[in-house]
């Protein structure tokens, strides 16, 4: 056992070792990698007996092997990383408007609730307990359910990087989110609102949301350039975000949010083209749609004469008095008018959507180009509408089902054979 303890057999390069050292330990050696500097990421254990630094040494192989070894370094924190993300990693890969999203979910809720936790030591567990710590401080089921997302991508790229063995929020059981999120208008309430619409300015931009289903920023941000009214169809290219602002002033104003202060300043630019695949379509126009946009553009030229040098042309399709592109508040404003002159249930702007892709998936529109309409970039999105499409299907068999096969009470005495003929005979 001595003449064992002495000897130390070299290995080839590239190769885990194992000795007996000077210090009356056992050591070994395992190379994982290169660092970044091109030098070979050579690790080291240490361990009392052979044995136990034998299966030291087999489990770095096996994370070697299965690209789980961390990174060499400081371990990183939950809110190390998450700042690190969403300052520099997150913005190279999506849109403003997501990045709102990640924002609000990183610093209001991720950083507070889990950011002193070490990266490499997060479980699960510790996941789960915070979405339902935040449920049960008032957050809903789909802000915890946002929270889960954002989470998911963050902690994918460090895996990705190699500071995370394996991601912890994929593990997590996501919050569950009410199917309630989901109510599209019925086809009585569409057509009362488009009939008050017709109304008022603009009256083409709610059929555009009730029948198309693009979002509230992408339907004000398009350009007379992307409508091809002799083709039937239009091009979503870009989006208008809402404002997002920072504190301009050199003494504390002493307002709270930004968006109040005096000298603010805007942090998000106004007009951003559509960055993934999924959001730059082109999306088909029914008749009377095109009708109405060529009434809606006489009436446009009307006004920019009216105007006069006070039209500041931009070439945008629903513009306010003046040319320029409404502001997302006012856009909304006139949204909720809409709905109390058209005697329609309060809803949210995002409903229209909803309700244009759940007539698509009745009419049996395949999946795959109702994804390719809306603007979808998985499945999933498609699934959260199929209860609703469901219901109204089951509606409708209901329907077909009590005027074919009446009752023989509730049959006509006339003597009409060919009504009679769709009644089942006994």
């Amino acid at each position: 056992m001595a003449e064992d303890k002495k000897k130390r057999t070299r290995q080839p390069n590239g190769r885990s070792s194992i000795y007996f050292g000077k210090d009356g330990k056992w050591h070994g050696r395992v190379t994982v990698g290169v660092r970044d500097d091109g030098t070979p990421d050579r690790r080291h254990v240490e361990r009392k007996t052979r044995a136990e630094v034998t299966a030291a040494v087999r489990e770095l192989e096996k994370q070697r092997d299965a690209k789980t070894v961390k990174k060499p370094g400081k371990a990183w924190t939950v809110k190390a990383w998450l700042t690190h993300w969403i300052e520099n990693v997150a913005p190279l890969a999506v849109n403003d408007n997501t990045m709102v999203g990640y924002r609000v979910a990183v610093r209001k809720h991720l950083i507070p609730g889990l950011g002193a936790h070490r990266l490499d030591k997060l479980k699960p567990e510790h996941i789960e307990a915070f979405y339902a710590k935040m449920q049960a401080n008032g957050s809903k089921p789909a802000t915890a359910h946002q929270v889960h997302r954002t989470f998911r991508a963050a902690l994918n790229e460090a895996v990705r990087r190699g500071h995370l063995g394996k991601n912890p929020v994929q593990l997590a059981k996501a919050p569950k989110v009410g199917e309630y999120e989901v109510e599209p208008y019925t086809v009585a309430e569409v057509q009362r609102l488009l009939k008050a619409a017709d109304r008022h300015r603009n009256s083409a931009r709610w059929a555009v949301a009730l029948a198309l289903g693009l979002r509230q920023g992408e339907v004000l941000g398009l350009r007379w350039e992307d409508v091809d009214l002799e083709g039937g169809f239009l091009v979503v290219r870009r989006s208008r975000h809402r404002p997002q602002y920072a504190h301009g002033c050199v003494e504390p104003c002493g307002r709270k949010a930004a968006g109040y202060c005096p000298q603010r300043r805007r942090t998000n630019p106004e007009i951003s083209t559509t960055k993934s695949r999924a959001g730059r379509r082109a999306v088909g126009l029914p008749e009377q749609l095109v009708d109405l946009l060529r009434a809606h553009r006489e009436a446009q030229d009307a006004e920019r004469e009216a105007a006069g040098n006070r039209w500041d042309e931009g070439g945008w399709v629903f513009a306010d008095e003046y040319g320029r592109t409404p502001s997302h508040r006012r856009d909304w404003a006139e949204w909720k008018a809409l709905l109390i002159e058209a005697n329609v249930r309060d809803g949210r702007l995002h409903d229209a959507r909803h309700t244009a892709a759940t007539v698509l998936l009745i009419l049996g529109v395949p999946e795959r180009a109702v994804m390719g309409l809306m603007g979808w970039s998985t499945t999933a999105m498609a699934a959260r509408y199929q209860h609703m499409v469901d219901a109204v299907r089951a509606d409708i068999a209901r329907q077909v089902d009590g005027l074919i096969w009446k009752p023989e009470t509730d049959r006509p005495d006339d003597g009409d054979d060919a009504a009679g003929a769709l009644v089942p005979a006994n």
